[in-house]
């Protein structure tokens, strides 16, 4: 991982969403380099667990500087979480709106909108979210139970290709301001949430894109708030490559096959929650001017195992070459396991 192109992200999205405060996605990349890095920049972070919290904690981060984005916790999370100073929380139910309530009395609270994300290229959405009328009514129910009623978010799916989504969340959340003004709630925050894409092998629209989109929805709301998003994948995927060792080549009738000491259960598991569709950047250290079409495959027995196909790489690729896998700073390496006993990666900060 490069700390200074986490760096630079991270600048390049303020300057793309001026009125917004970042709070990165901590768990696209939980590793406390990554992490040390964005907190001396300055950011603040959205979690999803308690352990995030305490990772974050280790690094002198605040409870305070932290939104607990994750709408449905198990009660315990709530209590330690507000143990540790975050006053935040997401919700989309009256269950965990109560559950807030009696973990975490006096807290603030932000509803969830269900959004389609049916724009982006790794499926995220569908499980969290209420509809414009549902958010009212959490927003309502959080005053009667003593609690903050604080904000509204969305997100609007991992990997998002469509800018203008912003703009038609932001309307459904214009509605939910002008009603709740009705029941003498005026909220302090608004959340664009995350899924502000990553350039991997196919170009993406640019972060600008998607800020004039936030502007322009944000320009529309009925009072002035204070913006919040949540970016994760467009900060931390293109500071990192994966750097793994040919362990075999070999030809069959399906074609030519590179096996790499890395694989789809220690790192490229958004190749399977993607359908394929994501597609990282690959490259080899040999570099020869010959090419061929290799598919690229992981060291397990798992057939679901192969995260690269027909990828042109050196025609005389071999045993103990190195292949190089750019854009893998992002839900790569929080993914790993130790399936069939290998290894997951080191991640190493420079």
């Amino acid at each position: 991982m490069r700390a200074a192109r986490i760096v630079a992200a991270l600048d390049a999205f303020r300057n793309a969403f001026p009125q917004v405060r970042p709070f990165y996605a901590t768990k696209c990349n939980t590793d406390p380099g990554v992490l040390s890095v964005l907190h001396t920049t300055g950011a603040r972070f959205e979690v999803a667990s308690v352990e995030e919290i305490r990772i974050l904690g280790t690094l002198g981060v605040r409870g305070q500087d932290v939104i607990f984005s994750n709408p449905v916790r198990a009660r315990e999370q709530t209590r330690q979480a507000s143990r540790a100073g975050v006053y935040r929380f997401a919700v989309d139910s009256r269950e965990e709106l109560h559950r807030v309530a009696e973990e975490a009395p006096g807290s603030c609270v932000y509803a969830r909108l269900a959004t389609g994300g049916r724009a982006s290229v790794v499926p995220s959405e569908g499980k969290f979210g209420v509809d414009v009328r549902g958010a009212i009514d959490l927003l309502v129910r959080a005053r009667d139970l003593g609690l903050v009623p604080y904000g509204i978010t969305f997100h609007i799916g991992s990997q998002s290709l469509r800018p203008a989504a912003l703009e038609a969340a932001l309307g459904d959340v214009h509605t939910v301001l002008s009603r709740l003004v009705s029941a003498g709630i005026r909220l302090q925050m608004v959340d664009l949430g995350g899924g502000f894409p990553a350039a991997y092998d196919r170009p993406v629209p640019p972060l600008a894109a998607f800020g004039r989109a936030a502007a322009a929805g944000i320009a529309q709301l009925p009072y002035p708030v204070e913006v919040f998003a949540e970016p994760g994948r467009c900060i931390v995927a293109e500071a990192g490559t994966f750097r793994c060792r040919v362990i075999g080549v070999a030809q069959r009738p399906s074609g030519y096959w590179a096996h790499t000491d890395l694989g789809v259960f220690n790192g490229m598991m958004e190749v399977l929650e993607s359908g394929g569709d994501l597609r990282y950047p690959i490259r080899d250290n040999r570099g020869s001017a010959n090419r061929r079409r290799f598919h690229v495959t992981g060291p397990t027995c798992d057939g679901q195992d192969t995260y690269a196909r027909d990828v042109p790489l050196s025609a005389d690729l071999r045993e103990g070459d190195e292949v190089l896998i750019g854009s893998a700073g992002a839900y790569t390496t929080v993914y790993a396991s130790r399936f069939n006993g290998f290894a997951r990666p080191r991640v190493v900060v420079t």
